[in-house]
């Protein structure tokens, strides 16, 4: 082969892996989801499939994750030159993980049997979703499953099987397509969007769980979830921090309409101030207490091993007794820097970044009947923890989050969604209060029941009724991915067996 025949394959690669990133942008393309995916399984049938893997896993997330770029370069303060190179090389880094599916599937794609590709390659795909995830330097964002968001059916069945197992069915439909395509066979294609087919209709009809009883009137709990649409500051001012604060207090005090009521702050919404260093903060907080509504405030804690990024949900008995549910999993790029030491220029790109200590456990958040499981931004993508949190006795999940370093791209959307899918696959309610949008009332299988977008202002009023009763999927998160890895593992053994 040429050099220059093997560039345009990984052109033709990378072009493909853009079409899928597509599938993650502000709107939601369920249609494309079908088959965008199926030139991937292509490459396996071409020299060095692991490098093309690669290449098609470069287009994918550059094109998916193209607004890192822009924050680096706004608040991160790099040169366009060097903000590429940032992002291009976090597509390097994601892209490795398609480049093993590339390099390991193609021996279960080229194999004569049909069922190591058809049912292996899709369970290949989630266990490396899963390991992606895990630890701390995990990112699972923008998992399969999320292209299929609004795909009737998917968020109530991963309340069963989680979005790990909705990953599979996107999987095996654009595999059952190409193997079609590849073998002149129609039976693949028609097996693949048949199984995914009758497996969405049994999670549209069964996979709410049990029918829950009508609240009765007056159940539940009033909350209020500001917007404030507050503007990052690129540069210390002042006079603008004070008046985005009191633009706060006043929005705040407006909200609080309904004793008892309690009000959202986002993440971020005092910044600088801290209720561990500023008395006025506190002074305020109990005034909006004293006037009959429980805040749930975000600030920074310094706990002596570190400065730690909590939430805590102040009522009658004050700041210092209010439980608070630290940060347990960084951003990226935000509260600390990934490949610090391998790409040098990779330095704090927002305020305080790489300078948080990790929290350790759950604290459940309790007002009135309810127990808040509370996830502070970025932890919201990561299924097992927020499982935990309902494990611990959460009936209503809840977030809170800063994406106006993100403008008005897909990056905030691409978040809904994953909280969408969590408070499916746990079938409980879901508070979002976003500090630029979007800001979000989830029902407990995934719809929304109410939503501000980006650059909106407003605050979003609601009774959350919560819920007790536990999905499969919270009872055991690593089941689907622990299967989805054996059955990968058994695929791979039977090629190698009947070589």
């Amino acid at each position: 082969m040429t050099r220059r025949k093997w560039w345009l394959m990984a052109l033709g690669a990378a072009a493909a892996g853009a079409v899928w990133g597509l599938c993650f942008t502000r709107a939601s393309h369920t249609w494309l989801a079908w088959f965008a995916l199926a030139p991937l399984f292509f490459l396996l049938d071409l020299p060095r499939p692991g490098w093309l893997g690669f290449w098609h896993g470069m287009g994918f997330w550059v094109t998916s994750l193209w607004w890192i770029r822009g924050t680096m370069s706004t608040y991160g303060q790099l040169d366009p030159v060097t903000a590429t190179l940032a992002i291009l090389a976090v597509g390097v880094f994601q892209g490795s993980y398609t480049g093993v599916f590339g390099a390991v599937g193609a021996r279960l794609w080229k194999h004569p049997s049909w069922l190591p590709a058809f049912l292996g390659l899709p369970a290949l795909w989630v266990a490396l979703e899963w390991v992606k995830g895990y630890g701390a330097p995990g990112f699972p964002w923008n998992l399969a499953a999320y292209a299929w968001v609004d795909m009737p059916g998917a968020l109530p069945l991963s309340g069963w099987v989680g979005a790990w197992g909705v990953s599979f069915l996107v999987l095996l439909a654009n595999c059952g397509l190409a193997m079609a395509i590849a073998r002149r066979r129609a039976w693949p294609a028609v097996a693949g969007i048949l199984f995914a087919a009758l497996a969405l209709a049994a999670g549209g009809r069964w996979g709410r769980g049990a029918d829950v009883p009508a609240p009765a009137p007056g159940a539940g709990l009033e909350v209020r979830l500001l917007q404030p649409d507050l503007p990052i500051l690129v540069e210390w001012n002042a006079a603008k921090v004070k008046a985005n604060y009191e633009a706060l207090l006043a929005m705040s005090r407006a909200a609080c309409d309904t004793p008892g009521a309690v009000v959202f702050w986002p993440e971020s919404a005092s910044w600088p101030y801290s209720l561990q260093r500023d008395p006025q903060l506190r002074a305020d907080v109990a005034a909006l207490v004293a006037q009959g509504c429980p805040v749930v405030v975000n600030f920074d804690f310094d706990t002596g091993d570190g400065i730690r990024n909590g939430v805590a949900l102040v009522d009658a008995a004050g700041w210092e007794k209010a439980p608070r549910q630290d940060k347990r999993h960084l951003v990226p790029f935000g509260e600390y820097v990934p490949m610090r030491n391998v790409i040098p220029f990779l330095d704090k790109l927002a305020r305080n970044a790489g300078e948080f200590a990790t929290g350790d456990r759950v604290v459940l958040l309790p007002a009135g009947s309810e127990r808040f499981g509370m996830s502070v931004c970025y932890e919201i993508v990561f299924p097992g923890e927020v499982a935990e949190e309902v494990a611990a006795g959460a009936t209503v999940l809840t977030t809170v989050t800063n994406d106006g370093w993100y403008g008005d791209t897909s990056a905030p959307w691409q978040h809904f969604r994953a909280a969408r899918f969590r408070a499916a696959e746990n079938r409980r309610p879901l508070l979002r209060a976003a500090l630029t949008g979007v800001s979000g009332v989830v029902g407990a299988d995934g719809r929304v029941l109410a939503e501000l977008g980006p650059g909106e202002h407003g605050v979003l009023r609601a009774r959350v009724v919560g819920r007790t009763d536990r999905s499969p999927f919270s009872r055991a998160p690593w089941l689907t991915p622990l299967l989805a890895a054996l059955g990968a593992g058994a695929a791979i053994a039977f090629v190698i067996i009947r070589r």
